[in-house]
């Protein structure tokens, strides 16, 4: 009797503690694609300054910070957010990400054919930060909180194809540094959702 009482009480155990323990997973993943992203936005960065020759790349030069059409810098109170507000910006940036990166790519391409590593790096990275944010709407939406939904794709592509040789070099950095900012941005915030408490 005993053995079959356990038996009718294990599934409600189970059952209570199920959606936490997914819950706490989705965002134990999330966080380390965001940090694998992190990584490979730091080494993407590096390896556009390599191509584009000088000034790029010298010491002291620091290039205008151009605004970039459906996407701005994490604002200086970002921190100071609750980490749904955070993760729903986090959210909006890593959806107008991919069509900047994908213009980016595109002028690259005419730019520097040659740089095949550069160009294969900004189409990996167009699709991982869609991946990403993806998996942090998703994130979202378990726990209860809706994302804004993505910005438009097609003003964001335009502005970068109109750029003439330097200025699109420029905003390219712009949208690589862009790219660093946000992935690294939502690590931290995902962090403060991991199991464990901030990162």
């Amino acid at each position: 009797m005993s053995r079959r009482e356990g038996s009718l009480e294990d599934p409600q155990a189970d059952s209570s503690a199920s959606p936490l323990t997914h819950l706490e997973a989705k965002i134990q993943q999330t966080h380390s694609l965001a940090r694998l992203l992190t990584k490979y936005a730091e080494q993407l960065l590096q390896e556009y300054v390599q191509h584009q020759g000088d000034p790029f790349g010298l010491p002291g030069f620091s290039p205008p910070r151009l605004p970039v059409a459906d996407l701005s810098d994490p604002a200086p109170g970002h921190a100071d957010l609750p980490v749904h507000e955070r993760l729903r910006l986090d959210a909006a940036a890593l959806a107008a990400l991919p069509p900047l990166l994908d213009a980016v790519r595109r002028l690259q391409a005419e730019l520097n054919p040659r740089a095949l590593r550069l160009l294969r790096r900004l189409e990996d990275a167009a699709r991982q930060v869609r991946a990403l944010g993806a998996a942090v709407e998703a994130l979202l939406g378990a726990l209860g909180a809706e994302s804004r939904g993505p910005g438009p794709e097609h003003a964001a592509a335009a502005a970068t194809d109109s750029a003439g040789v330097f200025p699109a070099k420029v905003l390219g950095f712009r949208v690589c540094g862009l790219y660093l900012e946000w992935v690294s941005r939502t690590e931290v915030d995902l962090g403060q959702l991991a199991p464990g408490g901030p990162a």
